[in-house]
């Protein structure tokens, strides 16, 4: 990332991405699983949220939504981490055997049918419920797969939330600044003195 421009500079290739992907496809006899989701600054609350959708079954196929998209229901300055990143992230978890690229936030007919999917997980302590866009909020993603029975939901387990991160950063950075404004002063207040002496 550019300190200058704070735009990522890195430049992702396919050697890059099968350096991170397990590269099997799911044998037929595997249940496949699908999840989606930002995954923005991946934390222990992702992660353990994928160890849970994995029990389900035995391939886990992870949506990343696209940039555009979630800046569309998180609004904001969100995602803070490109596509690329995100996804690099999340292949080099374990749990996970395969990603989607710009995942659509509508899970549709189409992604079950063509990756075969037998359950959909969603986490239910950061879900969806915080839609800025009024055009999403209308949306419900998983219609598709409750219609089918496939739709379980799962607790993490986990507080953790990419926002509580950005706040956490953002609290330390203002005590910070507050506490080196308070040195100064000190060491001002000194100079002075002695220079009075």
């Amino acid at each position: 990332m550019s300190p200058w421009t704070r735009v990522s500079r890195f430049i992702p290739t396919t050697t890059t991405i099968l350096e991170f992907a397990e590269g099997r496809p799911p044998k037929p006899t595997d249940k496949v699983v699908y999840v989606t989701g930002s995954f923005d600054l991946f934390h222990i609350g992702h992660l353990a949220f994928l160890e849970k959708a994995k029990e389900f079954g035995d391939y886990l196929i992870v949506g990343i939504l696209s940039d555009q998209t979630v800046n569309q229901y998180k609004g904001s300055n969100h995602p803070i981490m490109s596509i690329h990143e995100r996804v690099l992230s999340v292949l080099a978890y374990k749990p996970v055997n395969e990603v989607v690229f710009g995942a659509p936030y509508e899970i549709t007919s189409d992604i079950l049918d063509q990756f075969n999917v037998q359950a959909v997980i969603n986490g239910f302590r950061d879900n969806n419920s915080s839609v800025v866009n009024s055009s999403l909020a209308s949306i419900d993603p998983f219609a598709e797969a409750k219609r089918r029975g496939i739709y379980h939901e799962v607790d993490s387990g986990s507080d953790m939330t990419t926002d509580l991160i950005i706040d956490r950063i953002i609290h330390h950075r203002l005590e910070y600044e507050t506490r080196n404004k308070k040195k100064e002063k000190k060491e001002a207040d000194v100079a002075k003195a002695m220079n009075l002496i």
